[in-house]
């Protein structure tokens, strides 16, 4: 029989991962841990990875990375799996627990060093309430529709309330809130924004507005060090915007209005102007969709005073951008201009160690969407289209989503210049994106433009955008 420990069988001597090692080449490890971390802001990530973990996985005594590493790899190696890169399985690494449930639970760490998977699990397991990890429970892998009725999908239920809903009322809330359960909150807001990139807002609202309110569960109810509240402030307070940004891309409107009532009165409370510029900045564009421009500015300029002393060029190029479109919608040409010029010369001067986490998403394409919708909201068809096809030009195919935005947002500003076979072919390939993005806010902007082309269907681009749109709905 196998020697045993207090911990369970002793864990064989670790094999050295050569195929990592290769990887690294002639950096140094403290290079390569540079690269990884350049890597994870790319795609919105977070790693605290230093030369200590470089050597860690090298040596093997890492065998499987978490979540969030594995995110980071794929994207620096998008032809590789995990075993590609020289890893073992997920489950071969984890063992199950006999009376306490199916949560899963990492492998023991020898050498007792602080173990990565194990802050994952954690994390994932409470903010869901469940067995499965976060990443199973947001992700797209069971049926879209499984709750849908004679009449179609049924909405889910609106996540607004602050407190649990009835599956998770024994759910045991921690006495002591420390480091594990505000990562828990912060790794919750990083997979909701990597997953809407992905997918789109629709599938997401309901999952994360459970997140959402175990997040406030712990803040009202938990015990913490004073430096443990402002992490969690924050962190539930950006959770509320990422909430109401989902609320607001799946066409509740009124929703997103109430989660981003709730996350600046966390902001005030906590004197976190980066968490109140952020909630203006989201305001100012829910204003916009809702057709209040007033209201659009008024937020986007309150966001610019709160990001004042933040030192984010990028932050408050963005904001700019935000008032740039309440402008347009006024139909103030030239406010609308100094708007956009400021924001160009803001974003111009490059990122910047300010720049908040939530803004990975606002680099060249981003920007160039920004401004077709401008021009578009001032009748400038010819610009607007210019700025739309640069955005979908400039986008990275993985980011599916705004591909599907820009795209959408493309064939409107060609049926606005009288393009209609342009405009039919621009909307035929948005929609053969909606089968992988579910996102109410997009195909509300093809319906736009489905109606408007419905009076020209003997046109045969149009007829075959038109065929393609209705036979998406059929199937949505």
């Amino acid at each position: 029989m196998a020697a045993t420990s207090p911990g369970g069988p002793r864990s064989a001597p670790a094999a050295p991962n050569v195929v990592m090692r290769g990887l690294r080449g002639d950096l140094s490890a403290g290079e390569f841990a540079i690269a990884v971390r350049r890597a994870a802001r790319e795609i919105g990530e977070h790693v605290s990875c230093d030369a200590r973990y470089v050597g860690r996985v090298e040596s093997g005594e890492i065998r499987c990375p978490n979540y969030a590493y594995e995110r980071v790899f794929r994207h620096m190696w998008p032809d590789r799996s995990l075993a590609d890169l020289g890893f073992a399985p997920r489950t071969t690494v984890r063992r199950r627990t006999g009376e306490a449930g199916p949560s899963p639970v990492p492998a023991p760490d020898v050498g007792h060093h602080r173990d990565e998977e194990n802050d994952d699990v954690r994390r994932r397991t409470f903010l869901t309430g469940g067995s499965t990890a976060l990443a199973s429970v947001l992700g797209l892998d069971g049926p879209a529709d499984a709750a849908s009725g004679p009449d179609g999908p049924a909405a889910p239920a609106t996540p607004s309330a602050p407190s649990l809903p009835p599956a998770q009322q024994a759910l045991p809330v921690p006495r002591k809130v420390g480091a594990a359960e505000v990562r828990g909150v912060e790794q919750a807001v990083r997979d909701i924004r990597l997953l809407d990139d992905a997918h789109g807002a629709d599938a997401l609202f309901e999952l994360a507005g459970q997140s959402l309110r175990h997040a406030y569960v712990l803040l009202n109810e938990g015990e913490y060090s004073p430096a443990t509240e402002r992490r969690l402030q924050a962190s539930a307070g950006e959770l509320a915007v990422s909430v109401g940004w989902l609320a607001h891309d799946s066409n509740r409107l009124a929703d997103a209005r109430s989660f981003y009532s709730e996350a600046l009165a966390t902001a005030r409370m906590a004197g976190d102007a980066a968490l109140e510029a952020h909630v203006f900045c989201n305001i100012a564009f829910l204003a916009r969709d809702a057709g209040r421009p007033r209201e659009a500015l008024r937020a986007a300029q309150a966001g610019q005073a709160a990001a004042h002393d933040l030192g984010s060029a990028r932050l408050s190029a963005l904001l700019a951008m935000r008032e740039a479109g309440g402008w347009a919608l006024l139909q103030d040409r030239s406010a609308c201009e100094r708007s956009l010029a400021r924001a160009t010369g803001l974003f111009d001067r490059g990122r910047g160690e300010a720049d908040p986490e939530w803004m990975s998403f606002f680099g060249e394409a981003e920007l160039a969407g920004l401004e077709a919708q401008c021009w578009s909201a001032l009748g400038e068809w010819d610009v607007a289209s210019e700025r739309a096809g640069r955005a979908i030009a400039l986008q990275d195919p993985h980011f599916l989503r705004n591909r599907a935005l820009y795209t959408a947002e493309l064939a409107h500003d060609r049926l606005g210049r009288g393009d209609l076979v342009g405009a039919a072919g621009h909307g035929s390939a948005a929609v053969a994106l909606l089968g992988e993005v579910r996102s109410a806010r997009i195909r509300g902007m093809l319906a736009g433009t489905a109606r408007q082309l419905r009076t020209h269907g003997a046109v045969p681009e149009v007829a075959g955008f038109l065929d393609a749109y209705d036979g998406a709905l059929a199937v949505a």
